[in-house]
């Protein structure tokens, strides 16, 4: 899952990127709302975006109008210092899905988080398949009759994404943006360095699936003829 966070406190912005980390979310983490709407602008697919209220530039009420006046759908948190039923009614209306006043216990901010994204309203069961092969979407695991490799977490992403895409390329500038992130300095080859990583693991299991690179479009997994 991947998400943006604005908050222009910077030690606030790197304690909580840092748990939200550890529980496996990619984030791209902002520190006013005019950077915000630039990784927005940039086309990058967010599962949820949390904004705090209160930002230089442009505050994360605009923000939100902004996003929800282009027809965007993508779930919003709203974090701020201030807790008056009045504030908390102006964001709702503004279109946010949910409302944290800040000082906030870590353990309900994430459970936040991860009610938020459920919104999306985009049901992933907990365990993907494609051929014998299954991705458990807990561990990391990807496994078939024959064992089993944790993946590392882009290896994961990227493996997710294929999985997910079904029969539908997935171009390398879609893992650009959506794993390495809108001011990545990755050179775009290290896509092909971990579809390698990937191919290598799924031989080793044994799949019957394999990444197939389509010139100009991208790759897909697709069956292993006589497989």
């Amino acid at each position: 899952m991947k998400l943006l966070y604005a908050e222009d406190e910077m030690a606030m912005s790197e304690a909580v990127t840092e748990v939200l980390k550890r529980r496996n979310y990619i984030v791209d983490s902002v520190y006013d709302g005019e950077e915000a709407l630039d990784y927005i602008d940039a086309g990058i697919q967010y599962d949820g975006i949390i904004l705090d209220v209160m930002m230089p530039k442009r505050s994360g009420i605009e923000v939100l109008k902004e996003i929800r006046r282009r027809g965007m759908s993508t779930p919003v948190l709203l974090l701020t210092a201030k807790s008056e039923v009045a504030d908390k009614v102006e964001g709702l209306n503004a279109g946010a899905d949910d409302y944290l006043a800040k000082p906030f216990a870590m353990p309900e901010f994430v459970a936040r988080v991860a009610a938020l994204v459920r919104r999306r309203g985009e049901m992933i069961p907990d365990d993907l398949t494609a051929g014998n092969v299954t991705l458990n979407r807990s561990t990391f695991e990807l496994s078939t009759s024959k064992g089993e490799i944790r993946l590392s977490k882009k290896e994961y992403l990227m493996m997710e994404m294929l999985m997910k895409s079904h029969e539908h390329p997935v171009s390398t500038e879609s893992f650009m943006d959506r794993i390495w992130g809108y001011d990545s300095e990755a050179e775009v080859n290290v896509v092909w360095v971990y579809i390698s990583y990937l191919r290598k693991k799924l031989a080793a299991l044994g799949a019957n699936i394999q990444i197939s690179a389509l010139r100009g479009r991208g790759y897909v997994l697709e069956e292993i003829r006589n497989a």
